[in-house]
Protein backbone atom coordinates (compact mmCIF):
# COMPACT_ATOMS: atom_id res chain seq x y z
CA UNK A 1 0.00 0.00 0.00
CA UNK A 2 2.89 2.28 0.77
CA UNK A 3 3.23 3.84 -3.36
CA UNK A 4 4.07 7.34 -4.60
CA UNK A 5 1.65 9.92 -4.23
CA UNK A 6 -1.36 9.70 -6.28
CA UNK A 7 -2.28 12.74 -8.69
CA UNK A 8 -5.38 14.43 -8.56
CA UNK A 9 -6.34 12.61 -5.44
CA UNK A 10 -7.02 9.12 -7.25
CA UNK A 11 -7.74 6.57 -5.30
CA UNK A 12 -4.36 4.23 -5.16
CA UNK A 13 -4.45 0.55 -4.05
CA UNK A 14 -3.92 -2.98 -4.64
CA UNK A 15 -4.77 -4.75 -7.76
CA UNK A 16 -4.19 -3.78 -11.47
CA UNK A 17 -3.73 -0.43 -12.65
CA UNK A 18 -7.21 1.06 -13.63
CA UNK A 19 -8.91 -0.91 -10.89
CA UNK A 20 -10.57 1.08 -8.05
CA UNK A 21 -9.80 4.78 -9.44
CA UNK A 22 -11.59 7.47 -9.48
CA UNK A 23 -15.08 6.93 -11.40
CA UNK A 24 -15.45 3.67 -11.43
CA UNK A 25 -18.66 2.25 -12.27
CA UNK A 26 -21.13 1.71 -10.01
CA UNK A 27 -21.92 -1.87 -8.87
CA UNK A 28 -23.83 -3.94 -11.24
CA UNK A 29 -26.43 -6.47 -10.14
CA UNK A 30 -27.14 -6.91 -6.37
CA UNK A 31 -25.44 -4.13 -3.63
CA UNK A 32 -23.61 -5.57 -0.47
CA UNK A 33 -23.92 -2.99 2.08
CA UNK A 34 -20.58 -2.36 3.19
CA UNK A 35 -20.61 -2.69 7.30
CA UNK A 36 -17.02 -0.84 8.52
CA UNK A 37 -16.30 0.60 12.06
CA UNK A 38 -15.52 3.06 12.78
CA UNK A 39 -17.24 5.40 9.64
CA UNK A 40 -14.28 8.03 9.87
CA UNK A 41 -10.91 7.35 10.99
CA UNK A 42 -9.20 9.96 13.58
CA UNK A 43 -5.62 9.91 13.81
CA UNK A 44 -3.88 11.77 16.64
CA UNK A 45 -0.09 12.86 16.00
CA UNK A 46 0.28 12.16 20.05
CA UNK A 47 -0.98 8.84 20.12
CA UNK A 48 1.63 6.74 22.44
CA UNK A 49 2.10 3.93 20.10
CA UNK A 50 1.86 6.26 16.60
CA UNK A 51 -0.97 7.20 15.21
CA UNK A 52 -2.92 4.23 14.17
CA UNK A 53 -6.53 3.10 14.07
CA UNK A 54 -8.11 -0.52 13.62
CA UNK A 55 -10.89 -0.79 11.14
CA UNK A 56 -13.53 -3.49 11.47
CA UNK A 57 -14.71 -4.95 8.21
CA UNK A 58 -18.28 -7.23 8.74
CA UNK A 59 -19.59 -9.50 6.40
CA UNK A 60 -23.30 -10.14 7.68
CA UNK A 61 -23.65 -12.34 3.76
CA UNK A 62 -23.85 -16.27 3.18
CA UNK A 63 -20.57 -16.47 0.88
CA UNK A 64 -17.29 -15.34 1.22
CA UNK A 65 -16.39 -11.70 -0.14
CA UNK A 66 -12.82 -10.36 -1.33
CA UNK A 67 -11.90 -7.18 -0.13
CA UNK A 68 -10.18 -4.00 -0.86
CA UNK A 69 -8.53 -0.66 0.77
CA UNK A 70 -7.77 1.80 -1.62
CA UNK A 71 -6.35 5.34 -0.12
CA UNK A 72 -6.34 9.00 -2.14
CA UNK A 73 -2.27 9.63 -0.15
CA UNK A 74 -0.81 6.08 -0.01
CA UNK A 75 2.14 7.53 1.28
CA UNK A 76 1.22 8.47 4.28
CA UNK A 77 -0.53 5.50 5.60
CA UNK A 78 0.41 1.68 6.22
CA UNK A 79 -2.56 -0.71 5.88
CA UNK A 80 -2.19 -4.25 6.86
CA UNK A 81 -4.17 -6.92 5.07
CA UNK A 82 -5.10 -4.20 2.69
CA UNK A 83 -6.53 -7.37 0.60
CA UNK A 84 -7.78 -10.79 1.55
CA UNK A 85 -11.09 -12.41 2.43
CA UNK A 86 -14.07 -12.22 4.62
CA UNK A 87 -15.81 -15.63 5.91
CA UNK A 88 -19.38 -15.64 5.92
CA UNK A 89 -20.97 -13.66 8.76
CA UNK A 90 -18.08 -13.06 10.46
CA UNK A 91 -15.53 -10.12 9.92
CA UNK A 92 -11.97 -8.85 9.97
CA UNK A 93 -9.55 -6.33 11.50
CA UNK A 94 -7.91 -3.88 9.18
CA UNK A 95 -4.66 -1.48 11.29
CA UNK A 96 -4.12 1.45 9.30
CA UNK A 97 -1.06 3.20 10.67
CA UNK A 98 -0.25 6.81 9.55
CA UNK A 99 3.44 7.01 9.00
CA UNK A 100 3.93 10.78 8.10
CA UNK A 101 2.13 12.77 11.43
CA UNK A 102 4.25 16.23 10.85
CA UNK A 103 2.27 19.45 11.02
CA UNK A 104 2.06 20.18 7.23
CA UNK A 105 -0.79 17.36 7.77
CA UNK A 106 -2.54 18.17 10.67
CA UNK A 107 -6.34 18.69 9.55
CA UNK A 108 -5.92 17.27 6.00
CA UNK A 109 -8.88 15.28 5.34
CA UNK A 110 -7.84 12.02 3.08
CA UNK A 111 -10.35 9.22 1.11
CA UNK A 112 -9.89 5.72 1.69
CA UNK A 113 -12.50 3.25 0.21
CA UNK A 114 -13.34 -0.21 1.33
CA UNK A 115 -14.23 -2.99 -1.82
CA UNK A 116 -16.06 -5.85 -1.58
CA UNK A 117 -15.91 -8.33 -4.95
CA UNK A 118 -17.10 -11.88 -5.53
CA UNK A 119 -14.50 -14.38 -4.49
CA UNK A 120 -12.09 -14.67 -7.86
CA UNK A 121 -9.48 -13.28 -9.49
CA UNK A 122 -11.73 -11.09 -11.81
CA UNK A 123 -14.63 -10.88 -9.28
CA UNK A 124 -17.85 -8.35 -10.18
CA UNK A 125 -17.77 -5.87 -7.42
CA UNK A 126 -20.86 -5.97 -5.21
CA UNK A 127 -20.23 -2.57 -2.57
CA UNK A 128 -17.70 0.31 -1.61
CA UNK A 129 -18.12 2.55 1.06
CA UNK A 130 -15.96 5.64 1.23
CA UNK A 131 -14.43 7.19 4.83
CA UNK A 132 -12.17 10.08 5.50
CA UNK A 133 -9.35 10.17 7.20
CA UNK A 134 -7.93 13.20 9.16
CA UNK A 135 -4.61 13.67 11.47
CA UNK A 136 -5.51 15.62 14.27
CA UNK A 137 -2.08 18.08 15.91
CA UNK A 138 -1.07 16.79 19.53
CA UNK A 139 -3.47 18.05 22.61
CA UNK A 140 -0.30 19.80 23.80
CA UNK A 141 2.75 20.94 22.32
CA UNK A 142 5.18 18.47 21.98
CA UNK A 143 7.97 20.02 23.69
CA UNK A 144 5.84 19.92 26.84
CA UNK A 145 5.14 16.23 26.96
CA UNK A 146 7.16 14.25 28.81
CA UNK A 147 8.81 17.12 30.99
CA UNK A 148 9.10 16.68 34.99
CA UNK A 149 6.73 18.58 37.09
CA UNK A 150 8.11 21.95 37.59
CA UNK A 151 6.68 21.69 41.58
CA UNK A 152 6.82 18.42 42.69
CA UNK A 153 5.17 17.39 45.72
CA UNK A 154 7.73 17.09 48.78
CA UNK A 155 7.72 13.71 50.13
CA UNK A 156 6.41 13.20 53.85
CA UNK A 157 9.43 13.57 56.88
CA UNK A 158 11.25 10.94 58.13
CA UNK A 159 9.85 8.89 60.64
CA UNK A 160 6.02 9.21 59.25
CA UNK A 161 3.81 6.26 59.15
CA UNK A 162 2.32 5.36 55.17
CA UNK A 163 -0.51 6.14 54.87
CA UNK A 164 -2.85 3.80 55.02
CA UNK A 165 -5.88 4.76 52.85
CA UNK A 166 -4.11 4.00 49.67
CA UNK A 167 -5.51 0.33 49.65
CA UNK A 168 -8.67 1.51 50.13
CA UNK A 169 -8.19 3.84 47.35
CA UNK A 170 -7.16 1.78 44.98
CA UNK A 171 -9.34 -1.78 45.36
CA UNK A 172 -12.57 0.27 44.22
CA UNK A 173 -10.95 1.05 40.79
CA UNK A 174 -9.60 -2.86 40.69
CA UNK A 175 -13.49 -3.94 40.88
CA UNK A 176 -14.78 -1.05 38.54
CA UNK A 177 -12.55 -2.07 35.95
CA UNK A 178 -13.04 -5.78 36.55
CA UNK A 179 -16.84 -5.28 36.09
CA UNK A 180 -16.06 -3.00 33.03
CA UNK A 181 -14.84 -5.50 31.35
CA UNK A 182 -17.40 -8.62 32.01
CA UNK A 183 -20.06 -5.79 30.69
CA UNK A 184 -17.62 -5.31 27.24
CA UNK A 185 -17.29 -8.91 27.22
CA UNK A 186 -21.08 -9.68 27.20
CA UNK A 187 -21.75 -6.88 25.43
CA UNK A 188 -19.41 -7.93 22.64
CA UNK A 189 -20.84 -12.18 23.26
CA UNK A 190 -24.37 -10.57 22.20
CA UNK A 191 -23.43 -8.57 19.69
CA UNK A 192 -21.46 -11.88 17.89
CA UNK A 193 -24.68 -14.37 18.34
CA UNK A 194 -26.61 -11.46 16.50
CA UNK A 195 -24.25 -11.32 13.77
CA UNK A 196 -24.08 -15.14 12.96
CA UNK A 197 -27.75 -15.02 13.17
CA UNK A 198 -29.54 -15.79 9.51
CA UNK A 199 -31.40 -12.75 8.21
CA UNK A 200 -35.43 -12.89 7.88
CA UNK A 201 -35.27 -13.50 4.10
CA UNK A 202 -32.37 -16.04 4.42
CA UNK A 203 -33.82 -19.91 2.93
CA UNK A 204 -32.43 -22.69 4.38
CA UNK A 205 -31.93 -21.81 7.60
CA UNK A 206 -32.33 -25.26 10.13
CA UNK A 207 -32.93 -22.41 13.00
CA UNK A 208 -36.74 -20.96 13.74
CA UNK A 209 -37.75 -18.52 12.54
CA UNK A 210 -38.13 -16.58 15.78
CA UNK A 211 -34.15 -16.47 15.78
CA UNK A 212 -33.70 -14.87 12.18
CA UNK A 213 -33.22 -11.38 12.87
CA UNK A 214 -33.36 -8.05 10.11
CA UNK A 215 -30.14 -6.41 8.72
CA UNK A 216 -31.04 -3.50 10.68
CA UNK A 217 -30.73 -5.82 13.70
CA UNK A 218 -27.12 -6.60 12.22
CA UNK A 219 -26.34 -3.02 11.71
CA UNK A 220 -27.39 -2.13 15.17
CA UNK A 221 -24.86 -5.41 16.74
CA UNK A 222 -22.32 -4.44 14.43
CA UNK A 223 -22.07 -1.12 15.25
CA UNK A 224 -21.74 -1.87 19.35
CA UNK A 225 -19.21 -4.86 18.41
CA UNK A 226 -17.36 -1.91 16.84
CA UNK A 227 -17.59 -0.15 19.53
CA UNK A 228 -16.50 -2.68 22.31
CA UNK A 229 -13.84 -3.17 19.96
CA UNK A 230 -11.90 -0.12 19.89
CA UNK A 231 -12.54 0.24 23.67
CA UNK A 232 -10.82 -3.04 24.05
CA UNK A 233 -7.54 -1.47 21.45
CA UNK A 234 -7.32 1.12 23.02
CA UNK A 235 -6.98 -0.45 26.56
CA UNK A 236 -4.76 -3.19 25.05
CA UNK A 237 -7.41 -5.92 25.89
CA UNK A 238 -7.98 -7.04 22.41
CA UNK A 239 -11.68 -8.47 21.84
CA UNK A 240 -11.57 -11.82 20.21
CA UNK A 241 -14.57 -12.26 17.32
CA UNK A 242 -15.38 -15.72 16.10
CA UNK A 243 -14.78 -16.43 12.66
CA UNK A 244 -12.17 -13.26 11.67
CA UNK A 245 -10.32 -14.51 8.90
Amino acid sequence: MRRGAPQDQELVGPGPPGRGSRGAPPPLGPVVPVLVFPPDLVFRADQRSGPRQLLTLYNPTGTALRFRVLCTAPAKYTVFDAEGYVKPQSCIDIVIRHVAPIPSHYDVQDRFRIELSEEGAEGRVVGRKDITSVLRAPAYPLELQGQPDPAPHPGPPAGTPPPTTRHFQEHPRQQLATSSFLLFLLTGIVSVAFLLLPLQDELGSQLPQVLHVSLGQKLVAAYVLGEDSSVFVETGSPLCCPGRS
